[in-house]
Order: C-alpha cells, then structure tokens, then sequence
C-alpha cells in the first residue's frame, strides 16, 4: 500500500509525532507499506530507509499561529508540484490531526471544540499579568482556527476519522455528528517502558535531572500545559507544604505563563521545568507518582507510559487514556481535573503510604501491556485500506 503522510514534524518527544513515528515503523517493517512523509523535520524515526520517502517542507520563524498557517498552505503546494510535475502517486492522504484540507484519512488525537469549553477561562486576559496577553491571545486565536477548521473537515463525510479513544470518538459525534468513527487507543513499547529499567535508572536519572534523591517527584508531561492541567497541579502542590514534593513539569510550552502563579504561591522551589527529551524514559525514572489532570486529553501517551513503567498514576477522567484505568485498582482518577482538593488528596495518600504506591504501580505494569503497537498497526492499516480513495491524492 502506497500511504501520502502529513506531519509538520516527526519525533519522540512529543505525543502524537512520537505515535506517529511507532505507527510509520510498523507499518513499513511489518506490511511492507510504502510512505511518502510530508514533513518540516524528521527526527528519530527508525522505519526501514527504503519505505520511507521524506519530502522536506519549508518553514518559516515566528509565532505558532503564523508557522502552522504556513505548513498548511506549504504541504499543499509540494504535494500539487509531486503530483503534477513529478508524477508521485499513492493510494491515498492520511493525516494525524487537521494539516490539510484534501486528507481522505485523519486519527483525531484532540477536539478543540470540547476543549475550548475547560480552557477559555484559563486563558482570559482579566486578572492575568499583561506580560502575559500577548502570548494569551495568540493561543486564543490559534485555538479558534484550529476550531474553524474543525467544522469544515470533521463534519465533512467523505472524510474518514479514527479516534485515539472512546472520549474522542464521543466528542465527534456531539459536535460533529460523526458515528462512523473507529477508535483505535495508543499504545505502548514496553521493552522500552518497564518498571526493571525504570529502576535501574532511578538514582543517575535523579543525579541528571539535580533532583534531591530523598524528594517526592510528582511528573507532569506535555506540550501544553494549560490543557495538560498545570494550573491544578500547581494549586494542589501548595496545599501540601509540609511535605518534600518536587513537580518536574518536562515539555516544550511557554513557562512565563505560569511563572507569576508559581511566585504567588511560592512553589519556585517546588517547581523544575525540563526541555522535551527524545529520552522520555530519564523522566519516569526519576518520578515517584505521574500527574495527569488533564482539562482535555484526547489520549495522554504519558498516562499509558508512566503505567507500563510501574508508577503510580493520577489520571483526569478528561483524557482518553484513562480509559485504561480501574479507580484503586490499577490508578487513581481525577473527576474534575480543575479540583485541587480531589487531586492534593491522592497526592497526599501516595505520600503516606508505600504499599498503595506498589499495589497501583504493579497492577498498571500489567495492564499497559494489553496495548501493544503491533495490534495498534494493524488497526490502522484495515482503516487505511477501507479508506483508500486512490482519486484523492
């Protein structure tokens, strides 16, 4: 099968690039599918070099909103100029996320339009810092184009969508009448992500990262850390300041949002940023409990990872992943992600008690590996194949 894929990059430090990248190499290495990768960059995809044609995009520097506008038109012009000029084929245009407008195939990892409903508040400009409107409207308007785009191609029916949990697929059909959507979850490379080499790293990944080897590290992941909950995380370490907590938020966001809420509750101590890292596994390692109070998380990839790793996960019900847990059972769940008293109270309880923390961390091992990226792939190649509309691209 001949598959046209558009991401405007590819890698293991981000969530859904790094599902991409597993889905590519399985694809490749396991069906023999042949891929044409529209992509701005590329980093650490290990996929067999001769299925995997990348076609570099330019792009551009400048503010978020203005460089996706411009991958979106330029994805579009390479791919006319392939198929015009060059005579590039396939059978058909699968994209994760909205990257064009002509995708016969989109795995929807996140709807905007729900999400907009828990985080507009958390973006107003009233009773926020003015260093930081700025940065505030350019969310709020990247936000509302991404939603405008989402009227036009979900609801369009000639597009076929696959969710990456039942959550998302709920969302589809409440805002866009969708009840043709597949749901295939993501999944997890447990011979990376075990609790033996989590262990193993333990005391170097603490010595790396300059963590207080006797601190209770709680670990948040992600790439927007308003809709990966921070704000709760935050408001939940400072009713807990008698004990040795160190949250290590690790992501590519902008911190200055969230730096006079941190001196006004004094955490600047409590609190570690991290650049995103290809090597995920040095921050489960040096954790003791994984955060997840998602306001809205279509799947959460670090829920399932920080699970296959043996820690102990506190999970919003607001993120697909979650699916994945059993309350007391294998995790704990957070019903309202903006409740900073549900959440300092599961904090507090793991803190005090050791065999809670194994019984969950144990149970979670067992259950992340139930989600394979071998079945994951063939998931998706029986949707792509039902998808395939050779006219289209």
């Amino acid at each position: 099968m001949r598959i046209t894929v558009i991401s405007p990059f590819v890698d293991r430090q981000h969530g859904t690039e790094r599902v991409l990248a597993e889905q590519l190499r399985r694809l490749t290495a396991l069906y023999g599918c042949e891929v044409c990768l529209y992509s701005q960059q590329v980093r650490d995809l290990e996929s067999a070099p001769n299925h995997v044609q990348w076609r570099k995009v330019p792009r551009i520097p400048g503010p978020y909103l203005l460089r996706y506008v411009f991958w979106f038109f330029a994805n579009s012009i390479c791919r006319w100029w392939d198929r015009r000029v060059r005579g590039l084929k396939s059978d058909l245009l699968f994209s994760p996320g909205i990257n064009a407008l002509d995708a016969d195939a989109i795995a929807v990892h996140i709807v905007f339009h729900d999400f907009w409903r828990h985080a507009a508040d958390q973006l107003r400009f009233r009773g926020s810092p003015p260093a930081s409107w700025l940065r505030r409207l350019h969310r709020r308007l990247y936000y509302q184009c991404i939603m405008a785009l989402e009227r036009r191609v979900y609801a369009d029916q000639k597009v076929r969508l696959t969710a990456v949990s039942e959550l998302v697929a709920r969302q589809l059909r409440e805002h866009f009448g969708r009840t043709d959507v597949q749901v295939i979850p993501n999944a997890v490379e447990t011979g990376q992500f075990n609790r033996t080499a989590r262990l193993l790293r333990r005391q170097a990944a603490r010595a790396e990262l300059e963590l207080d080897p006797e601190a209770f590290v709680l670990l948040l992941l992600g790439n927007d850390w308003v809709k990966k909950g921070l704000h709760c995380a935050l408001h939940s370490i400072h009713r807990l300041p008698d004990l040795p907590i160190k949250l290590l938020v690790a992501g590519s966001d902008t911190r200055e949002i969230f730096q006079s809420e941190i001196r006004l509750l004094g955490l600047q101590n409590r609190v570690k940023f991290e650049r995103p890292s290809s090597d995920v596994m040095l921050f489960y390692a040096a954790a003791d409990v994984y955060l997840a109070p998602s306001l809205e998380d279509a799947y959460g990839l670090p829920i399932i990872e920080a699970m296959a790793c043996g820690l102990p996960v506190v999970a919003s019900v607001r993120a697909g992943a979650s699916e994945a847990i059993e309350h007391r059972k294998n995790g704990l769940l957070l019903q309202d992600p903006k409740d900073q008293s549900e959440l300092s109270g599961y904090v507090a309880e793991l803190f005090a008690d050791d065999s809670l923390r194994l019984r969950l961390g144990q149970a979670a091992e067992i259950t992340a590996r139930e989600y394979t990226w071998e079945r994951n792939a063939e998931m998706l190649l029986c949707f792509l194949h039902q998808a395939a509309t050779p006219s289209r691209t």
